[in-house]
């Protein structure tokens, strides 16, 4: 009987749930350019694409061809971008909103010898400039200039550029974090009672933590422009899925705030604030 019984659930459909929509901005990466030597231009840009990879908050996309970044905005009127169906399916080709360039202003190595003249190993120092540009407006923020240096001896011209690099992963992670603020919505209202609670469409997959801080607006447009208001501040208390988290409001100004306003047809919108 019990055979049967486990014979005949085996047999039944599985259902799949949905996969939670993955919402966090598509960034490409330019290759770098310099008006010196090209040796270590690939080093310095695959490193930028690995810090901003590790940050787990952006889909990173190969833009690392010229040729590519100039040619973005016509990609995007292809076939490929019609639907977001095709978008998936054509994943080698998903759509950058933002593209990061840089600029290589000086990348001197040096090899470090003994008193008796032979190398003991290499140093270098690395100074760039980086914008982020907006693809469907092709406006560009202010070029920000970073400069790094390794400390230790290196064994290799190539390691001692990557140790150059290293230096700066706080500096650029900073940048990241103000030039690609954590945005979504709020999508749900799962308690209204003392502080309230609520469901954001941001969570693991934007590298939101436990006790980040939201700030929400409600957006209405007026004579075709957006007029973005703060109603409130929520507190993340947990992270229920990949892209998923609850928070509850700091205050019960907020609190009221956010579920005075809050409506299935007009979701609130939630910015991440930075942390000094």
């Amino acid at each position: 009987m019990y055979r049967a019984l486990l014979f005949l659930l085996l047999l039944l459909p599985v259902t799949k749930l949905p996969a939670q929509e993955d919402t966090r901005a598509v960034v490409g990466v330019s290759a770098f350019t310099t008006n010196e030597s090209d040796r270590f231009v690939g080093l310095v840009t695959e490193k930028v694409v690995e810090m901003l990879t590790n940050t787990k908050r952006f889909r990173v996309v190969d833009r690392t061809s010229s040729e590519k970044v100039r040619n973005e905005l016509e990609l995007q009127k292809s076939e490929a971008f019609i639907d977001s169906k095709n978008r998936v399916e054509q994943g080698a080709s998903m759509a950058a909103e933002k593209i990061i360039t840089g600029h290589i202003t000086k990348i001197p190595v040096y090899a470090m010898k003994s008193a008796a003249g032979t190398i003991t190993g290499y140093k270098a120092s690395v100074a760039f400039q980086m914008k982020v540009v907006d693809v469907a407006t092709g406006l560009s923020t202010d070029a920000t200039s970073f400069e790094g240096k390794a400390g230790d001896l290196m064994l290799s011209p190539e390691s001692a550029v990557q140790h150059a690099m290293r230096s700066l992963q706080g500096e650029i992670n900073q940048y990241f974090k103000q030039n690609f603020p954590v945005q979504g919505k709020v999508i749900k209202i799962l308690e209204s009672e003392n502080r309230g609670k609520f469901l954001l469409n941001v969570g693991k997959n934007n590298a939101v933590a436990v006790g980040d801080r939201f700030t929400v607006e409600k957006t209405e447009i007026i004579e075709g422009q957006k007029y973005p208001q703060l109603i409130g501040t929520v507190e993340v208390i947990n992270l229920a899925g990949e892209n998923l988290s609850e928070a509850v409001a700091v205050d019960r100004k907020s609190s009221e705030n956010l579920s005075s306003n809050y409506s299935d047809s007009q979701k609130l919108d939630c910015t991440l604030i930075i942390k000094k």
